[in-house]
């Protein structure tokens, strides 16, 4: 699979510097983890799952979340997993009937018991299974989790990661915030080959002192949120080695609510491409909101989105490709001759790049753009918005 697989090949020439690059479940978890993406939260108990699976990857969709906590309810559980069993022995036979190629699939799951459970019942169909998403994760709770994916994978014999949400009210108060993010980044990093990211539980946070942001506004306008946002960039998301992966947050609209403030975004952007019933469609959906949460989440340092609508995956991908500027930004400021350091003028002569403060932003630069791929230089993110859309 690659980002914007499903549109055509001659627009993707057209659109891309560099495409992006091939991958699926076996490729490096270096890869895997900046490729995740808008990753799709849907409800394991739906009784057409392996259709929706397999229509969402065919408008782009590259992970998925197959969810048996909260948005099920607690009597559904049983029926879910079973639901699941189902659906990935469905999706086994078209892949080796018809080569249907499904996402990255994870579960979602409540327990540890859970993990050893399901991949023993998926039988050969844990082979599309790619791990378990992990809730309310603390060292405490997260060891028992990462004990069974050990095991499962195991018994299995076949690579599963892990990706823990941070969302507990210890991460989110204040007094025992510190030690909770040590204990956190302990256990992560004695699991680190199965840790493929790690994600942000924003509406627990916001429960937990009952806020929740409204359309117009992003997390990063919530003080209480952006402050713990930060914290675990700092501690977790580090580029040094150290750091892992840390997803954006979800967000929560597709419909059109009630406005207080003007629109985010620009007209002339949509204009130039003479794509303005687009920006109107973004507008009317509370899609402009999405949009500038995604550009906070990158200036954050964040990759990746949770998203629980099929309307936010083009915009979050959209998004992560790298600009022809960036990548040649950072192709500047990682060449070979640039080791010893200074100063040099971008290429696109509009700022300066300092060798070695900047060298941690082009290798990152650098792994998205395998992931989305580079723009062409007169392509922005209107264009591969519009391009993405389905026909």
């Amino acid at each position: 699979m690659r980002h914007f697989g499903h549109i055509a090949p001659q627009v993707r020439k057209r659109l891309f510097h560099r495409e992006p690059q091939l991958f699926g479940a076996d490729s490096p978890p270096r890869m895997l983890a900046a490729a995740l993406g808008a990753t799709l939260y849907s409800p394991a108990t739906r009784p057409r799952l392996a259709d929706d699976v397999l229509k969402q990857a065919g408008r782009g969709v590259v992970s998925m979340v197959l969810c048996l906590e909260d948005s099920i309810d607690d009597a559904e559980v049983s029926g879910a997993e079973d639901n699941l069993v189902r659906q990935f022995t469905d999706l086994l036979a078209r892949s080796e009937r018809d080569g249907a190629e499904p996402p990255l699939l994870f579960i979602r799951v409540r327990t540890p018991e859970q993990i050893t459970g399901l991949t023993r019942r998926l039988g050969p169909a844990v082979a599309l299974l790619s791990g378990f998403v992990l809730p309310k994760f603390t060292e405490e709770r997260g060891v028992p989790f990462l004990e069974a994916l050990t095991a499962a994978e195991a018994a299995s014999g076949r690579r599963l990661f892990a990706m823990p949400v941070l969302e507990s009210p210890e991460l989110l108060h204040l007094e025992t915030r510190t030690e909770t993010l040590a204990g956190i980044f302990r256990t992560v990093d004695k699991y680190r080959d199965r840790v493929l990211a790690l994600r942000l539980g924003v509406t627990d946070f916001c429960s937990a002192y009952g806020l929740r942001r409204p359309a117009d506004l992003t997390a990063y306008d919530v003080q209480i949120v952006a402050s713990v946002i930060a914290d675990v960039v700092n501690r977790l998301g580090r580029a040094d080695g150290t750091g892992f992966t840390v997803t954006g947050p979800v967000w929560e609209y597709f419909r059109h609510q009630e406005r207080m403030f003007k629109p985010q975004l620009r007209r002339s952007p949509f204009l130039e491409e003479d794509a303005e019933p687009l920006r109107a469609a973004l507008i009317e959906h509370d899609l402009d909101g999405l949009l500038r949460e995604i550009a906070l989440d990158r200036a954050n340092g964040l990759l990746g989105k949770t998203c629980i609508h099929p309307s936010h995956v083009l915009p979050v991908h959209a998004l992560s490709v790298v600009s022809h500027e960036e990548y040649s930004d950072a192709r500047d400021i990682l060449s070979p001759e640039r080791d010893g350091g200074g100063v040099l003028r971008s290429a696109y002569t509009n700022k300066m790049n300092e060798v070695k403060p900047h060298r941690a932003w082009a290798e990152r630069t650098l792994q998205r753009a395998e992931a989305f791929g580079v723009a062409q230089e007169d392509v922005g993110f209107v264009e591969l918005l519009t391009a993405g859309l389905p026909a």
